[in-house]
């Protein structure tokens, strides 16, 4: 195998050496062109159709570069000769970072942490230990599997690590730039040369660890790439159709593990179509007694179906944006998914429409503008860059709570039309704590009128 150039429409020509050719070959990467990056966002943006696969060589790309001009500016001569050594194995890391995807992509790994095998960095090493891929990494150690995976996992001890998983991983830079130019939205403007321009390796203490850092001359870089993230999830991540999408897929799938119709060691391999033509094909071969209109369930899990696969979504009923919401939220939305089912059917039965066909939806990401990395400021002095950002220097961590804040949207869908839905009872739910929460929905009282 030889290396090969392939045309990318975000970075031009991207050049994979041999061993990258190799595994880009192998059927459980190229089962990654069937993944789709956004998941379900195409049904609101059609040109969100890109892959998993361009992402990641998108992904190898960067590195590569990062890789080069850190060479080149001579940073890796504080390298030990181990992991100089290893520097390839990063190289495969950055392409092999997502091999582990579900199908639809992030948008399986919002179901209740029972239903899944475990987040997609955990589950990459099923994929690696496939006999193709393992026999391309087998020259770099019989532990190169375990390796790979602690890269992919942010758990490594390697000095590239902030590379592969970190507040600068190049993950971000890639899929913020390649979704904005996909859908078609300006929010990928980031100043990506100026930022790998400022890549350096340094220590927080003299006898710390060596590890990924920025220099000072990179900081409104940086800035750009914070920006660019808060402004794609409130405008295309979280985006209210994507969000109706998303919730119904997540009810597809939690519905059909529930009725049997998929086991949990299904939802690993499966590529989009296939997941969604594996429920369809067990529906018909469902026994008549069982898919007819006498079992809810299949009738639910059908129209859940075919409400993905011809967009015939929820409706927003009720929306609560940032300046509605109070600062401070209960935690209990994004850790009690049982109690949010149980507010759902308490909320269907008052206003009148059946239990399935309402969904409440309040989208969490806390650590979407984190930061912790290493700034290296005029005259060598280091200091670690965290959400309190760096005074006088870079504030856009400082406004992280608010734009987090602002970002985040409650919304209730309902298949069934809601006639103008009172938001002051929820809005106290939301406030509350779980035990309050529990306390009022176990009583008979109505609470929502």
């Amino acid at each position: 195998m030889r290396p090969r150039t392939i045309r990318d429409p975000v970075w031009g020509n991207i050049r994979l050496g041999a061993e990258a050719a190799k595994v880009v070959d192998t059927p459980e990467f190229q089962r990654l062109r069937r993944v789709k990056q956004l998941g379900v966002t195409h049904l609101v943006y059609p040109g969100g159709v890109h892959s998993r696969f361009l992402h990641a060589v998108g992904v190898y790309h960067l590195v590569s570069t990062a890789i080069t001009h850190l060479e080149r500016e001579g940073h890796l001569d504080a390298l030990s000769d181990e992991d100089r050594a290893d520097i390839p194995v990063v190289h495969l890391a950055a392409l092999l970072h997502d091999v582990g995807h579900y199908a639809f992509s992030h948008a399986m790994e919002e179901l209740r942490p029972e239903s899944m095998l475990g987040h997609h960095e955990e589950i990459a090493t099923q994929f690696l230990e496939a006999g193709p891929i393992k026999g391309v990494l087998a020259n770099h150690g019989p532990d190169v599997v375990q390796r790979i995976g602690k890269l992919i996992c942010g758990e490594s001890t390697h000095p590239l690590q902030g590379l592969i998983a970190g507040s600068l991983d190049l993950d971000k830079i890639d899929y913020l730039r390649r979704d904005a130019l996909f859908c078609g939205v300006p929010y990928g403007a980031i100043d990506v040369d100026r930022l790998l321009q400022a890549l350096t390796l340094a220590r927080e203490e003299d006898d710390g660890p060596l590890e990924l850092a920025v220099t000072e001359k990179g900081i409104s870089a940086l800035e750009t790439l914070l920006f660019s993230k808060y402004q794609m999830f409130r405008n295309v991540y979280w985006h209210h159709a994507v969000r109706a999408a998303t919730v119904v897929f997540v009810r597809l799938i939690e519905t059909s593990l529930a009725n049997g119709l998929l086991r949990r060691e299904e939802l690993a391999g499966p590529t989009d179509e296939e997941l969604l033509g594996l429920i369809a094909n067990k529906i018909d071969r469902m026994p008549d007694d069982r898919s007819s209109d006498r079992d809810p369930s299949f009738t639910h899990t059908m129209r859940l179906l075919n409400a993905l696969n011809h967009r015939q979504l929820p409706k927003r009923v009720l929306e609560l944006t940032g300046d509605q919401l109070p600062d401070r939220v209960s935690s209990w939305p994004s850790t009690r998914a049982d109690l949010m089912v149980m507010l759902e059917k308490r909320m269907a039965e008052e206003w009148g429409v059946p239990s399935e066909s309402l969904m409440l939806d309040y989208p969490s990401d806390p650590d979407m503008l984190d930061l912790n990395l290493l700034l290296v400021r005029r005259g060598a002095v280091v200091r670690r860059l965290t959400t309190l950002g760096e005074r006088g220097l870079i504030d856009i961590p400082r406004l992280g709570r608010s734009l987090y804040h602002s970002a985040r949207v409650l919304r209730v869908f309902s298949f069934d039309p809601i006639p103008h839905p009172d938001p002051k009872p929820l809005l106290e739910l939301i406030e509350a704590s779980e035990h309050d929460v529990e306390s009022r929905l176990a009583t008979g009282e109505t609470l929502f009128g």
